[in-house]
């Protein structure tokens, strides 16, 4: 298990990581990238960044494909494309893991109290969203990958409300696990994203564990003062932080994901901690112009590592 950070396919940002001490990071941007099926010569772009990365002793923990809603009839086909294309680069160049969003199907009905818009319930196309996955999990498995969905809801106040992510609730992992016999579908865990719903992290890794894939490491604050004052559908009662400045507990979910097998890295999800991140100089706010990005993901690395085992870590140098 490596701590890492999530960046896009650029050897700066690697130069960075090395001089740091980081050892993986997700390749993100992947639809905008080198080896983006608009590009018929992606093998030797992508065999020389892994060639960069490997030099540096830095490990692709996973490919971050598409994060939009590859169920709107508008995106299905792109969507497609850019999954496939990713899984032929990782089995190319040895990444186990590429990720996403699963999207879903978006159906309005009106109420007839309101007259307002009112989304039909997700699991109603639970067989459209396992159709569309399937034959892609099957093409991933052929080539020795897997896939893993991210569960950010995308909804207000870090809540899945009017937001195009199945997976956002995680009494629809059941659902999807359970309608599926793939074997390598799975989840890009981020226990942010749980905590925002006050579900506990930990217990969430225990039931889920073996359909854990891959982690993006970011953390989460719940304003109780603001909580019991308005209510859960407030702005600020729920805040994303980086890892040692929220309130999981790293200790128990490093413990129980090494329980599991989980057998990835922890990649650090920067860009949205309020305060250790890059201020634009005319917010006007009193950080105004400081970049403080940077300064976060070097807290949050210092911060896991005191529960990553070194054991853990050297076992996998040779990756």
């Amino acid at each position: 298990m490596r701590i890492g950070f999530i960046t896009d396919a650029r050897v700066e940002q690697l130069d960075w990581a090395k001089q740091n001490g980081f050892g993986s990071f997700q390749w993100n941007r992947f639809e905008t990238s080198f080896a983006a099926p608009a590009n018929r010569d992606w093998q030797g772009e992508a065999e020389h960044f892994a060639g960069e990365a490997k030099s540096r002793n830095l490990r692709i923990s996973a490919i971050g494909a598409h994060y939009r809603n590859p169920l709107d009839p508008a995106q299905s086909e792109f969507a497609r494309s850019v999954f496939l294309r990713a899984i032929d680069v990782a089995a190319h160049i040895g990444v186990k893991t590429v990720t996403g969003f699963p999207g879903a199907v978006i159906e309005l009905e009106t109420s007839p109290k309101g007259l307002n818009p009112v989304y039909q319930p997700f699991e109603k196309f639970l067989p459209q969203v396992v159709a569309y996955w399937e034959p892609l999990a099957k093409y991933a498995a052929d080539h020795g990958v897997r896939l893993a969905f991210e569960h950010c809801p995308q909804g207000p106040f870090h809540l899945p409300i009017m937001h195009y992510n199945i997976l956002g609730q995680t009494a629809m992992w059941e659902r999807f696990f359970n309608a599926t016999k793939c074997e390598n579908l799975g989840i890009e865990w981020d226990a942010s994203h749980l905590i925002c719903q006050f579900v506990d992290p930990v217990a969430n890794i225990h039931k889920f564990g073996a359909r854990i894939f891959h982690i993006h490491a970011k953390d989460a604050f719940i304003n109780r003062t603001l909580l019991e004052t308005y209510g859960i559908c407030h702005p600020g009662v729920a805040e994303h932080r980086f890892p040692g400045f929220g309130q999981t507990n790293w200790a128990e979910i490093i413990h129980a994901l090494l329980r599991t097998g989980y057998d990835s890295d922890l990649n650090l999800e920067g860009w949205h901690d309020p305060v250790l991140r890059d201020h634009s100089p005319d917010s006007g706010q009193r950080l105004a112009g400081q970049n403080l990005e940077r300064s976060g993901l070097l807290l949050a690395k210092q911060w896991l590592e005191q529960f990553v085992p070194s054991e853990t870590v050297n076992m996998h140098e040779s990756l």
